[in-house]
C-alpha cells in the first residue's frame, strides 16, 4: 500500500483452467498464522521502509485462494496504523498460473517481477511457454502467489495511500518467510515486502481491535 498516486476499483479474482495438483499443505501457511517485517517504499527522492504485519484469515488450497489483513505501521501521513483486507491467488497451474492477465499487468511485467525471486528461475522456460500451466508445483519448496488489497479496514480512501496495485509473492515452505514486490504502473517500481513467520496466532485468527467489514 504505497503512497497514493492514482486509485482504481479492485478487480474481481478469476481463475485459469488446468489439471495440476494443488500445492502441498504447509503448517506455516495456515489460517491464523502471523507474519511481521517491512515494506520498502523507496523512490528517487527518499529511502523509507514501513513496518508491516500480515495475518492469514482464510485459505482454500483446492481453489487456490487465500485472504488476510495487512497492517502498515509508522506510515508518515497517517495518524494510526493503516489496515487493509486482501485476497490472494495461489499459482498452482490449476486455478491460477504465472500470467496475471489483469490489474494492468502484461506478461512482460509478470516475468520481470517473478524473476526477482531466485526460486522462480528454474521454472522460467516453461512459464514463458504457457504461463506454467503444465508445471507440477505440488511439491515445490516455494508457493507463488498474488495478493490484491480490496479495501481499507480502519481508514478512509482519503488516507493518502493507494491499493490500486497488487503484490507478487513468494512463500518459503521451509521457514515461512515471505518476499514480495508491489506492482502498480503509477507507483515506484519493485517496492519490496519482506516478512518472517511469527508464533502469534497459530491456534486461530484474531485481529486486535479492528473489525473486518
Amino acid at each position: 500500500m504505497p503512497v497514493r498516486v492514482e486509485s482504481s476499483a479492485p478487480s474481481q479474482i478469476s481463475g485459469a483452467d488446468s489439471r495440476q495438483s494443488t500445492p502441498q499443505a504447509c503448517t506455516l501457511l495456515s489460517v491464523g498464522q502471523a507474519f511481521s517485517g517491512t515494506q520498502n517504499v523507496s523512490n528517487n527522492q527518499k529511502d523509507e521502509a514501513w513496518r508491516v504485519n500480515v495475518r492469514i484469515q482464510g485459505l482454500d488450497l483446492d481453489h487456490g485462494y487465500l485472504c488476510g489483513t495487512m497492517e502498515a505501521l509508522n506510515v508518515p501521513m497517517a495518524d494510526t496504523p493503516v489496515v487493509t483486507f486482501w485476497e490472494g491467488e495461489i499459482v498452482d497451474g490449476k486455478n491460477y498460473n504465472f500470467f496475471t492477465g489483469k490489474w494492468q499487468a502484461a506478461p512482460e511485467d509478470d516475468i520481470r517481477h517473478w524473476t526477482k525471486f531466485p526460486s522462480f528461475c528454474p521454472l522460467m522456460n516453461q512459464v514463458e511457454v504457457d504461463g506454467g500451466k503444465s508445471l507440477d508445483l505440488s511439491n515445490y519448496p516455494c508457493i507463488f502467489m498474488r495478493w490484491k488489497e480490496q479495501y481499507f479496514v480502519n481508514v478512509g480512501t482519503d488516507c493518502g495511500l493507494t491499493i490500486a496495485g497488487f503484490y507478487y509473492v513468494c512463500f518459503s515452505c521451509s521457514d515461512g518467510s515471505i518476499s514480495g514486490f508491489y506492482y502498480d504502473p503509477n507507483s515506484s517500481p519493485f517496492q519490496k515486502l519482506e516478512l518472517k513467520s511469527t508464533n502469534e496466532g497459530r491456534s486461530g485468527f484474531s485481529f486486535s481491535s479492528y473489525e473486518l467489514q
